[in-house]
């Protein structure tokens, strides 16, 4: 018997599959033309690209396994493992459901599960053991594969029933900025509407779509082509689309420079977006990343047609953020740098086998030409302005920042390299911002979002993923550009995942209200409570040529995942100071701030502090970091060097997280000076990061007395 599957991106329907045989050998498909809002003619469907280029899966590949997940579903199997390697464990029903388990699965008569240890994973849902849909998560989407007739049963029950439009390509437009620049935009306007889509093209027609309706923008250095598709449902839902390359990327003109153009650009494009004859003048911006600094870059500019956006794991300001984090120099986003040497992006040049070498080049002006064989001209550009200047204040949205309040959804998460641009934005909201005007998600997620349950083998729990982002999304536009009354400003302002207990909760506000700061003294090799009276120094060298490593692959272009720091601890460059065991559940939201006291023999050196959660095994996991450039301890405008009989305190403020230290687990703070990999070793000179001379460093942390060193953690109330 033919089955027929339904294939959803958020919440539309936009493939129709029919399985000939139940046995995924025999598949055609119907797929969504979204420029006529019609379905393509039947076909065999053997190519995955439709579908991948949505959700970032191969959906042929999940028929041809189809049978082998139905025989271990149906078997009520916790864990199994498919002839292809693939590793699916069941979602346990019933226990502590959150408010958002209703995305999840009907626990009452339903099983599910998930599949581990991948990126992008499928998430299958079985009922009297036949499996009847995917759900598909993504940063800010969710994809269902689902039997026809059992939509209900999904996400799909959530979004409502409203009209969907085709859409219109209006050309490519060259925006002009105020300093005669031209930046290429695509521009996709919403046409006609059909209650439903349709087989039938003769019955697609059923009204024109109103003349003039609000947009939103994409700006984007990665090309405006790439990944298009998924903008396709912003206008099938009623808005205009802009997606544009930003200054000289692309088809765009004028010179490249991260970051430096993005407040100007930004107002002229939102100011050309009104002007036009489809505007109502209302315009939202949506992406991560880079995508996510030029929507709070616009937003700093007070432009008044600014009225939402959807701020997803945004950059930060240079010296905050990337790429000069704490004054240091970040070496792990190397791989993106060599990307972005060209116009156009190039993914295969993140991608070596030898980044351990190449990020011992120097001097550093000189490593890409080593490494590709040309200059990186904005590269270069950095390191002309070695301490923060004007050249850096002007990529500064945070600073530049007027008070002007734009609407935020803001999503991230513990383990975003860019979460420290998530904090700044925190910041400014929790300084300008009224209630009701911005919403938070922080999830257990690194920079790729919502789309792990497990990050370099460490679990993140069953309920790490959700598949309401972009009803979220929706609803944050809908209100605020189309000015609908969905209730999204009433829900809860603060929504974030506790590690550890694995589970997701609400606040009124970030930071908490109800976390109360808790001082941690440093005392020997423990974390004490109580502040040690008589002062004492914990004392390591650290050699520039062979420093700690921070542990990540540099070709992932991903600098915050948590991993296993145990055989690193064991280094004597790294001090380490943790708590007793634990005799009750110790639950920290927020970030934490270190202060040092600090005595070295060289005029500079970095301090590089963890968070880690020991389990009763000894096993470290880090969940927090921080970093800073000691002589930019006090200001990073103006460098001040130690003297060899100095004692300077030393304020490191570490990345978020949201963790449940569980009885019988243990809290770890650790120090050092090197992070391979993370950072580019400081020489302990004066010339920093960027020196073909190095010294080994005599570094030493006071702890106890007038100097005692400590860590300042916010702690949740216990109920």
């Amino acid at each position: 018997m033919m089955k027929q599957w339904n294939f959803y991106f958020s919440g539309i329907l936009y493939g129709i599959i029919r399985d000939q045989n139940e046995d995924g050998k025999e598949l055609n498909h119907q797929t969504l033309d979204v420029f006529t809002n019609t379905f393509n003619r039947e076909e065999p469907f053997h190519n995955d690209d439709f579908y991948e280029v949505l959700c970032r899966r191969k959906i042929r590949g999940f028929f041809e396994s189809l049978p082998e997940y139905e025989a271990h579903a149906g078997a009520g199997e916790e864990r199994f493992t498919t002839s292809k390697g693939q590793v699916f464990t069941r979602r346990l029903n019933g226990d502590g459901l959150q408010a958002n388990d209703a995305y999840m699965h009907d626990s009452c008569i339903h099983d599910s599960y998930i599949q581990r240890d991948v990126k992008f994973p499928l998430d299958l849902y079985v009922s009297d053991g036949q499996l009847y849909a995917v759900q598909m998560s993504g940063r800010d989407y969710t994809g269902v594969l689902v039997l026809n007739g059992m939509e209900e049963h999904t996400i799909l029950k959530e979004w409502s029933d409203r009209p969907v439009c085709a859409v219109r390509f209006a050309g490519t437009h060259m925006v002009p900025t105020a300093d005669g620049e031209l930046l290429a935009s695509d521009v996709y306007l919403p046409g006609t509407i059909v209650s439903e889509h349709v087989l039938d093209p003769a019955a697609a027609c059923s009204g024109p779509f109103p003349t003039q309706v609000p947009a939103v923008l994409v700006r984007t250095p990665y090309g405006k082509h790439d990944g298009a598709e998924q903008y396709y449902r912003f206008v099938q839902r009623g808005y205009a689309v802009v997606v544009q390359d930003v200054r000289g990327r692309e088809d765009s003109t004028g010179e490249w420079m991260p970051n430096y153009y993005e407040v100007e650009d930004g107002s002229d494009t939102l100011d050309w977006i009104a002007e036009q004859p489809w505007s109502d003048g209302n315009v939202g911006m949506t992406g991560g990343s880079y995508l996510g600094y030029v929507q709070w870059a616009a937003a700093a500019s007070g432009n008044p047609h600014l009225k939402a956006i959807l701020s997803s794991v945004c950059a930060g300001s240079p010296f905050i953020d990337l790429p000069r984090r704490g004054g240091c120099f970040t070496s792990g986003s190397m791989a993106w740098n060599f990307a972005m040497t060209e116009q156009r992006f190039r993914e295969d040049r993140m991608i070596r086998s030898d980044w351990e070498e190449v990020l011992k080049l120097r001097p550093l002006r000189d490593m890409a030409k080593k490494a590709l064989g040309i200059d990186v001209p904005f590269l270069n550009e950095w390191l002309k302005h070695p301490d923060y200047d004007d050249f850096w204040r002007k990529a500064n949205w945070r600073e530049r920042s007027c008070g002007h309040v734009v609407p935020a959804l803001v999503m991230s998460g513990w383990f975003d390299d860019n979460g420290m641009g998530t904090t700044e934005a925190l910041e400014l909201i929790d300084e300008f911002y009224p209630t009701g005007s911005y919403k938070v998600v922080l999830g257990p997620w690194k920079h790729s979002g919502n789309a792990n349950y497990d990050i370099h083998g460490i679990f993140m729990g069953e309920r790490a993923l959700r598949y309401d982002m972009d009803l979220l999304c929706f609803a944050w536009l809908d209100h605020f550009l189309k000015g609908e009354d969905d209730g999204i400003e009433t829900t809860a302002p603060v929504e974030y995942y506790t590690l550890g207990d694995n589970c997701w909760k609400t606040g009124e506000h970030w930071p908490l209200p109800e976390t109360v700061p808790t001082v941690w003294y440093l005392d020997r090799e423990a974390l004490t409570l109580c502040k040690p009276q008589r002062q004492e120094f914990d004392s390591y060298d650290y050699d520039p040529d062979s420093p700690a490593s921070h542990i990540i692959d540099v070709s992932e272009n991903e600098l915050e995942v948590p991993e296993d720091y145990t055989e690193e601890e064991k280094r004597d460059d790294i001090l380490c100071y943790t708590t007793p065991v634990l005799d009750h559940d110790l639950t920290v939201t927020g970030d934490v701030t270190a202060v040092l006291y600090l005595s070295s023999d060289c005029p500079d050196t970095d301090l590089f502090v963890r968070i880690t959660d020991v389990d009763e095994n000894g096993t470290s996991i880090k969940l927090a970091d921080g970093v800073m450039d000691v002589k930019y301890r006090n200001s990073f405008e103006k460098p001040e060097f130690m003297e060899p009989d100095g004692i300077y305190e030393v304020r490191i403020r570490t990345t978020k997280l949201s963790n449940t230290f569980k009885a019988g687990h243990r809290m770890r703070f650790t120090v050092t000076s090197g992070a391979k990999n993370f950072m580019f070793p400081n020489s302990n000179t004066e010339n920093g990061f960027d020196s073909e001379v190095n010294r080994i460093a005599h570094n030493t942390i006071c702890r106890g007395g007038m100097q005692a060193s400590h860590i300042l953690v916010p702690v949740e109330k216990r109920a």
